[in-house]
């Protein structure tokens, strides 16, 4: 047997590890968040609670492999050499898949991902046995193909986005009703069966859904089995009793709820889900094995189909690995923060924008309140607002409360288990996540501020995981049609170009994700300042590089470069803009009392904002004319411009140099500078309305002449405005000195 495959077996283990690195990231999501949004316990003690639940999971899983093996093709179909391709294709496109998602922060779900992988490089497979076979068309494929467990994944879909939207929904608006945001006095009465009944729903999804296998066959399972409701109830009862012990011992029961949702769901995620990112190298060694023991590469791999134990070992190694990576993987980290950004209580800083489709859902929702409202007497309308009025009563800065999260992880935990003694196939991404948007839309957290942009970062999020299956099949099938029709050149060439792209993502970008952080950590007081001082003074050295390039190209009608300065103004405008609409998440950061620095921030912000504006307002219309063939600028237009880039490029250099020195003694220098520049353009706005009434001007290009003129006076002039108040602001303070002198 060829010692390639001896090769593939080791890529296939190399793939694997990356597999729980990249997986144990995208799905860290699922079983972290109530906790860490909560800060239900510090994170060291959320990670080592989830760290005994992978443990464990991963220890009592078995089974599990089967999916891999034969879930999505019959491998008695499929040579030795042809599975070992197939696998090697998954392989690929699944760990690309999944850390494309990582990397946009977006959670996904590997189970989709597998299970489309898998079809794609089967589809790929087949293609290949039935081209070479004349026996066989293409309607022969489904003999090949396991179609019926994509469907139900697809369907799974869909049914999970809906049901645990409306459930999470549901449950946290019944919730926050009973208990308000002020929650210490009812809790105190009623919290523990709230909390028993929670707990109940967590035992139940722990042993039912992570520990069923291993548990299997056991005297006490099959009496739960035979008396389900009646088992419920004694938990509940004993739960109940034992927290209103605990609760009475001053020991907070919400935490302990919390915390032991966390470890189930960690539990049934490393249980189940670790066939997601190991279970096709196992299968891959265990056809190298097979083929092996034969001494036959063309043997057909019907011992696929046989059951075969876990190995222990490689439960273990993977088990460690992946607690390994919940606590150092920063992906892991970046994946959390995208569904605590979008169910936080209050504003936040959002990194979607708005869309039609989310203007048209709060318009409808605000239009379907205020019918209600009409319909509700008042006294109860304002009885119910009240248990929705936000207090932090925990005062813990908190991106919401442990209510919440309790109703998270219980609301969860009850769907899943539910699905899995129904046989249904839902996703546990897909009914974490969307219990925590509806539990965020119940408890108000989308408030009218904010409601248009989480809608729209939901809606992306759920396209993703759409995207998932199309893409995993696309890019399976892509794989292993190279694999199987290119050979080993092919197969050299593919190894490299994905292992560079795996090294790439995970250690070439570390720097610059190591540099935002850096950023966002020295976001306070005086640092703010330097920070936008440096961001200033780069702005204003690009707008002045692409205010001249600009007019260079339409002199010479370049339309190359002028795409060009559109897209870099753009740049400036949105990063601009960005600024502003996180202008208040970044006053939260300053000293209460450094009303000076907050006000200084506040002007800087909005004068880059107008700036890059009139910027943007020069570059899109100088294009669009250039772009549409019309008529170029006259040569006394051409002539006037010169001279006013001109003198834009002398006020610019003397505004950069002193931002960048603090040495503001040309300041006066500077205003009539800009005097004599707003003269330049007024005379040269007379001149052109002359030549209009004597029909010596082009219709199109006096429009051009005039538009960047006036808007060269807006963007000079708070240009000039933003170099007045840098100079109040350092003259007025003390602190600003300190970081003045890193910019010297």
């Amino acid at each position: 047997m060829s010692e390639i495959y001896t090769v593939i077996v080791v890529i296939l283990g190399i793939l694997a590890v990356s597999g729980l690195f990249v997986g144990v990231s995208n799905d860290a999501v699922n079983f972290l968040n109530s906790a860490i949004g909560s800060k239900a316990a510090p994170m060291k003690t959320i990670l080592l609670v989830a760290s005994i639940g992978i443990l464990l999971g991963t220890v009592t899983s078995s089974g599990m492999m089967e999916v891999a093996r034969n879930g999505m093709f019959n491998p008695g179909l499929f040579s030795f050499h042809e599975v070992m391709m197939l696998y090697m294709g998954v392989m690929f496109a699944n760990v690309i898949l999944l850390d494309l998602y990582n990397s946009m922060g977006l959670p996904t779900s590997t189970t989709v991902s597998l299970i489309f992988c898998l079809l794609g490089a089967a589809v790929a497979v087949s293609i290949y046995k039935i081209s070479n076979d004349e026996a066989l068309g293409m309607g022969d494929l489904n003999h090949f193909i396991n179609t019926g467990r994509a469907m139900g994944i697809v369907s799974a879909i869909l049914l999970s986005v809906v049901i645990a939207f409306t459930f999470g929904t549901l449950i946290m608006y019944i919730s926050r009703l009973i208990f308000s945001f002020r929650y210490t006095a009812m809790f105190r009465r009623f919290g523990a069966f709230w909390c028993g009944a929670s707990f109940t729903a967590i035992l139940y999804f722990a042993v039912f859904k992570g520990l069923k296998t291993p548990l299997a066959g056991s005297a006490a399972i099959e009496w739960i089995d035979q008396h389900i409701l009646l088992s419920l109830f004694l938990c509940w009862a004993v739960g109940s009793l034992l927290l209103f012990f605990l609760q009475r011992l001053k020991i907070n029961i919400l935490r302990l709820t919390i915390l032991s949702g966390t470890f189930a769901l960690a539990l049934a995620f490393a249980g189940n889900d670790l066939v997601n990112f190991i279970g096709v190298p196992v299968a891959g060694f265990d056809a190298y094995s097979i083929a092996r023991h034969a001494g036959d590469s063309t043997i057909l791999m019907e011992g696929l189909n046989a059951s075969v134990p876990a190995n222990f070992l490689v439960l273990m190694t993977a088990g460690v690995i992946m607690i390994v990576t919940l606590w150092t993987s920063k992906k892991a980290m970046h994946v959390t923060e995208t569904e605590i950004s979008l169910s936080t209580q209050g504003e936040s800083e959002t990194q979607y924008g708005s869309s039609l489709f989310s203007r048209t859902i709060v318009r409808a929702a605000l239009n379907a309140s205020n019918a209600i409202d009409r319909t509700i007497p008042k006294r109860i309308r304002d009885k119910i607002s009240s248990r929705f009025q936000y207090e932090d009563i925990e005062h813990s800065g908190a991106p919401y409360d442990m209510i919440r999260a309790t109703v998270n992880l219980t609301t969860s935990a009850m769907l899943i288990s539910v699905a899995t003694s129904l046989k249904l196939p839902l996703s546990t991404t897909y009914v974490c996540f969307m219990v925590a948007m509806g539990s965020s839309l119940a408890d108000k957290a989308w408030g009218r501020e904010s409601a248009v942009y989480r809608i729209s970062g939901v809606m992306t999020v759920v396209a993703g995981w759409f995207i998932t299956a199309v893409g995993g099949f696309l890019i399976a099938l892509a794989m292993g049609l190279i694999l199987i029709y290119g050979g080993i050149a092919a197969f050299v060439v593919t190894t490299l170009l994905c292992g560079y792209m795996l090294v790439k993502s995970n250690f070439f970008k570390k720097n610059k994700a190591a540099e935002t952080a850096a950023v966002k950590a020295a976001e306070t007081g005086s640092d703010i300042i330097y920070n936008i001082t440096q961001e200033v003074c780069a702005t204003m050295e690009r707008t002045t590089r692409i205010y001249d390039r600009t007019l260079i190209a339409v002199f010479k009608e370049n339309r190359k470069v002028l795409r060009e300065m559109v897209r870099e103004s753009n740049e400036l405008f949105y990063q601009s803009r960005e600024r502003k609409y996180s202008l208040l998440p970044t006053l939260r950061k300053l000293q209460k009392g450094d009303i000076d620095t907050a006000h200084y921030y506040v002007q800087v912000v909005d004068y880059l904002n107008e700036m890059t504006k009139a910027l943007a307002h020069i570059t899109r219309p100088a294009f669009e004319h250039i772009d549409n063939n019309h008529e170029g600028l006259s040569k006394e237009q051409t002539e006037d411009l010169m001279h006013i880039n001109d003198e834009v490029e002398s006020i610019y250099r003397h505004i950069n140099n002193m931002l960048r020195t603090g040495d503001f003694s040309d300041l006066d220098m500077v205003l009539e500078m800009r005097d004599r520049l707003f003269e330049a353009i007024a005379d040269a706005i007379k001149s052109e309305v002359t030549r209009i009434n004597e029909n010596r001007s082009n219709t199109k290009a006096s429009i051009l002449y005039l538009t960047i003129l006036n808007e060269t006076k807006s963007m000079v002039l708070q240009s000039r405005n933003l170099l007045k108040s840098q100079r109040y602001f350092l003259e007025h303070k003390d602190g600003p000195l300190q970081w003045l002198n890193k910019i010297k």
